[in-house]
Parts: structure tokens; C-alpha cells; sequence
């Protein structure tokens, strides 16, 4: 029997498979794309809470009318018992009081784009997968890939459970933690964290909501205990997922099995067990391990790793099924561009690769972070001075904050912030989580002279549209500095005269007649002092010049305000 071929064949149905397969016949049709799952849709997953850049990504595949249809609550944020005290607090992606109530199904559009989902997996997961069969991908569920055929380091060929084989010009592993490829091909995994959990987890019918925002909006809730952390997110007017994540060692010590730590948890916890008093256990305890890892190559000759199987950052962060669907868009987009041959094959495919490996580290970094600013896990004091130790985290303030610049503020896509959070928010959460600077360089200088010495001048990628665009950028190092947006306007504008009040008084003059400056304006403060900490300026004082005081009280990360339980 002949082995039947294709353009692009992707292992691994699921959101990081699905996104790479509809968005590359949304961009290039004529490519026949395959994509082998070895479950049947619906099935349940865990990675339910979803971070703001997924908005886009879902209305640019054509599917946000159908999730929002599914009636998932909308995230408006996360309330956290977390850091140096008990008390909760809140982070948001809007200030609630401005959240306006809106009926749904909603649009794609106005506060819609500052917020996110809290979705049922199995229902998400669906959609997603539908989707790429309706714009043209062949789709084959309940198919394992039984063997990788490979010929030093590329794939010939997949062979499937249903005993046939295919082949295709590229193959993309998809497959989550299974890690198909990574594991056939022998691609070297880096752990750069000791940061080693397990998950316990099942799904509830008719729990509380903890709070109510508007129509169908609520928050997630991550509760700390001496001794784990638990999470507690609605997936629907109903159904609730309930996990408590905890150190693989304490959980050997213990010599508990999953149930008795589940239940051991949640007895502890009382927010979460008033939330559970009129709900009922689907009885579906299923547990795996949260291990931090990154694959040192992320393509080969003609593969490549997308989503958790090429890496995996501690779930605390609510940032694996965002990053999984971000990187699977940069894909499509590479796919579709070697296939138009426009750009070179090398430079296209280590983009990709930069761009995923740089979200992946930031991710796991800042949850090292959290984990050492974590006062509550008293019963856990030796495992987080130990992870403290092992990642180089001094916790004075100056120097945590020092640790944290060190992965970089300035991303491949020109996000400003670490970890999925802005330098401001991430200033602001040190009330609650660990003291940092009480000023920043921006705070503290007003002369700002660029400094490019030892830089090379590259190109970068910029994924818009369907289509991978070269931008010019700086690179000395491991420090990037895309210059196209906010940072290009910056640059102009230093060029020309380094004074940071003249700066601030030229871009509130621009802001009155354009609009983009008026939009990008709150961000000056963040992107200078990302500028600032990756070395791409050198702040000074001049007395004669006035300061200018950031403006850290923000209402989006504060004191939980809601109806104490």
C-alpha cells in the first residue's frame, strides 16, 4: 500500500494542533494539511483558565462567535490567597467596577477584548478541532501515531495505529506532554527550575461562584496552603474544576494517595469548601505530574515542537493553553511562508523558535518567583529556600527585582512585562507578594540617552495578517530590541532630544490629533524602563530637570474587595 502524503501533517488535535492546521488553510488553502488525534473529541483536559492574547487568535480563526455561544464565564481576573499575608487579593484585566454588563453571546469587541475565558476543555477543545476541519484539514481522531520513521534527524514518515503510514513535506508534534517526536528524535530537554509538582484534580456539578461580575463574569481563585495551592475555576454555568498542585517530594513524604491529599485539601482550605457546600463531585480524580521544562530545539530538517510537547511552565501563572495557541499561530504563519518561499527557510524557522523558547523561559522564571514570594506555604520552607538557592533569587527588594530584569522585559512581539504581566502590574503585586524598588530607573532619572554600542542591527519577525514581516531590531547578547511600534517612536524621538520630561510634554501634545500615540502613552513609563533595564538606555539625573513619579496605584491589582467568606 502506497503511504499517503501531504503538505503538513500535525500529531496532536488539541489547541496548539488545531490552531497550526486551521490558520494555515485559512493562509494558504491549497496546502492539503492532516491532523491525527488519538482520542475522540469531547474529552476532558485540564488548562481551563485562558490569558487575554487568546482573544484575537480565536476571532482570527473564526471561532470566537461559537465559544462564546458555549456560555463559558468570562474572566475578568484571578483572586489570590498568595505572598506575604493571608488577606486576598485581586489582579484583573479591567478595573471590575468599569466591567459593563453586557448580554451575551457578545462580540469581539470594547472591554471583550481585555478579558478572556474560563472554558470547559472538552467543549473548547471541540470547537477548535471542528474548526480546522471546516476549513479544509483532514482529521482523524481516535489515530495513534504507533512510530516515527526517521532517518538520522528527520521524520520519512509516520506509521498509524490503523497499521497504514503517511508522509508529508512537515510534520509538526502537537501532542502535549506525550512529546512524540521530542521523545522518537531524542531532542535534549533542558529543566531549568528544580520546580517539581503533581497535580491533583477533578471536575464539580454546582458549586458557588466566588464572585459574579457583571453578566457571566467572574474570577479564578488560587488559594495557598501550608503545604500546596489549590485552583478553582468555573468552565460553565455548572461544572467547576477544582485542583490542588503541591510538591512531588511532600507528596512521597506524605505516604497519601491522590484522594487523601485531595480531600485533605479542601477540608483545609474554607473559601473553597463554602464554595463546594451545595456541589457534587463528578468523581473523576485524575492526577499527573508539573514539571518545568524546555526542549533545547524546537524544528529539525522538517519537523517542529509547538506548545507543551517543545515546553512546560508551572501551571500558577494560567498562561499554558494562551502560550500553546500563541506559538501555533507564529507556526501556521511559518508554514504558509515556506511554502511561498518569500523569506528564507533558516531565518523563518529560528524565529519560530526564539519567539517560543523566549515565552516558555519568561514563564518559567517568573514562577519561580512566585513560588520563592510565597509566605504561606509554611510547611514548605525548605523546598522554596532550595528553589530559592538553585534559580539565584535573593529576596531584598533591590535584588529581586534585579533577578526578575534579568529575563528581560522586552519580547521577540514587543510585549513590555514579564510573565504576562506589565512592569507596573508586577511593581504593584510587590504589596502583596514580595517587596521590590520603591523607585524605578525611569523614577529616579530624567535623561535618557540610547545606547546601541556592541548591538548588531537584524531583522525580526512581525506575524500580522497572515503573513511574516521583517522589521529591523537591535541584538546584543541575549537582549532584543524590536524597533517598529511604541519602541520606534521612542527611538525617534530620544534621537533627537534625550530629556524624559521633553519626551512625556512632545507625546501629550501628539496624543490630542493621533491616535495611536494616545493609546500607546500609558505604556511610555513600562517601555522605557524595559529599555532601561535591558541596556538599551543609560538614565541619568540631571537636577535641573524635573522627575517624573510613576503611577503605581492601579485598581487592577488590589485588596479583594468582594463579600468575605
Amino acid at each position: 500500500m502506497c503511504a499517503k502524503h501531504f503538505d503538513v501533517a500535525i500529531v496532536g488535535g488539541g489547541p496548539s494542533g488545531s490552531t497550526t492546521g486551521a490558520l494555515l488553510k485559512k493562509y494558504a488553502p491549497n496546502l492539503s494539511v492532516l491532523i491525527l488525534e488519538r482520542e475522540t473529541f469531547p474529552r476532558d483536559h485540564i488548562g481551563e483558565s485562558l490569558l487575554p492574547p487568546i482573544g484575537p487568535i480565536l476571532d482570527e480563526m473564526g471561532v470566537w462567535d461559537k465559544v462564546e455561544a458555549a456560555d463559558f464565564p468570562i474572566k475578568v481576573g484571578a483572586t489570590y490567597r498568595w505572598g506575604k499575608n493571608p488577606e486576598l487579593w485581586d489582579f484583573d484585566f479591567l478595573a471590575s467596577e468599569t466591567f459593563v454588563e453586557q448580554e451575551r453571546p457578545g462580540k469581539f469587541e470594547g472591554q471583550r477584548r481585555r478579558t478572556s475565558f474560563q472554558v470547559d476543555r472538552s467543549i473548547y477543545d471541540k470547537i477548535l478541532l471542528d474548526r480546522a476541519a471546516e476549513l479544509g484539514c483532514e482529521v482523524r481522531e481516535a489515530t495513534r501515531v504507533t512510530q516515527v520513521q526517521r532517518q538520522a534527524n528527520r521524520i520519512e514518515g509516520l506509521t498509524l495505529s490503523t497499521g497504514e503510514t503517511v508522509t508529508a513535506n512537515y510534520y509538526v508534534d502537537a501532542s502535549g506532554n506525550a512529546g512524540i517526536f521530542a521523545k522518537a528524535l531524542e531532542v535534549e530537554i533542558d529543566c531549568p527550575t528544580t520546580l517539581r509538582n503533581i497535580a491533583v484534580w477533578d471536575y464539580w456539578q454546582n458549586a458557588d461562584w466566588a464572585v459574579h461580575i457583571g453578566v457571566g463574569g467572574t474570577r479564578i481563585q488560587i488559594m495557598s496552603l501550608g503545604w500546596c495551592w489549590i485552583w478553582f475555576i468555573p468552565m460553565g454555568p455548572t461544572r467547576t474544576s477544582i485542583g490542588v498542585v503541591l510538591p512531588a517530594s511532600y507528596y512521597k513524604e506524605s505516604g497519601l494517595r491522590p484522594e487523601e491529599i485531595y480531600t485533605k485539601a479542601i477540608e483545609e482550605e474554607p473559601r473553597i469548601a463554602d464554595l463546594l457546600k451545595n456541589a457534587t463531585s463528578e468523581n473523576r480524580l485524575a492526577s499527573t505530574k508539573d514539571w518545568s521544562f524546555l526542549a533545547h530545539n524546537h524544528f529539525g530538517p522538517n519537523w517542529f515542537l509547538v506548545g507543551e510537547c517543545a515546553g512546560f511552565a508551572d501551571p500558577i501563572l494560567s498562561a499554558g493553553v494562551t502560550m500553546a495557541q500563541v506559538s501555533a499561530r507564529q507556526l501556521a504563519y511559518t508554514l504558509a511562508e515556506i511554502h511561498r518561499g518569500e523569506h528564507g527557510e533558516e531565518w523563518l524557522k529560528e524565529q519560530f523558535e526564539l519567539g517560543q523558547k523566549e515565552r516558555i523561559k519568561t514563564h518559567i522564571r517568573f514562577g519561580d518567583f512566585w513560588y520563592t514570594s510565597n509566605a504561606q506555604f509554611k510547611d514548605l520552607q525548605g523546598f522554596t529556600a532550595e528553589l530559592a538557592t538553585d534559580a539565584g533569587l535573593d529576596l531584598t527588594p533591590e535584588r529581586a527585582w534585579a533577578w526578575i530584569a534579568q529575563g528581560g522585559f522586552i519580547s521577540q512581539d514587543l510585549r513590555i512585562g514579564t510573565g504576562g504581566f506589565s512592569i507596573t502590574s508586577t511593581l504593584k503585586m510587590g504589596d502583596y507578594l514580595s517587596d521590590f524598588v520603591p523607585e524605578t530607573a525611569i523614577e529616579k532619572n530624567n535623561v535618557l540617552k540610547l545606547n546601541y554600542e556592541g548591538a548588531q542591527r537584524k531583522k525580526v519577525a512581525v506575524y500580522h495578517n497572515g503573513r511574516v514581516f521583517k522589521e529591523d531590531c537591535y541584538i546584543r547578547g541575549e537582549r532584543m530590541l524590536p524597533l517598529f511600534s511604541q519602541v520606534l517612536m521612542l527611538h525617534d524621538l530620544l534621537s533627537k532630544n534625550p530629556s524624559y520630561p521633553a519626551l512625556m510634554q512632545t507625546l501629550q501634545q501628539l496624543a490630542k490629533t493621533n491616535q495611536f500615540v494616545r493609546q500607546a502613552l500609558p505604556e511610555v513609563p513600562d517601555t522605557l524602563d524595559a529599555m532601561i533595564s535591558d541596556g538599551w538606555i543609560e538614565a541619568t539625573y540631571d537636577p535641573t530637570k524635573p522627575l517624573i513619579k510613576r503611577n503605581r496605584d492601579i485598581r487592577t491589582v488590589r485588596q479583594n474587595q468582594d463579600m468575605k467568606r
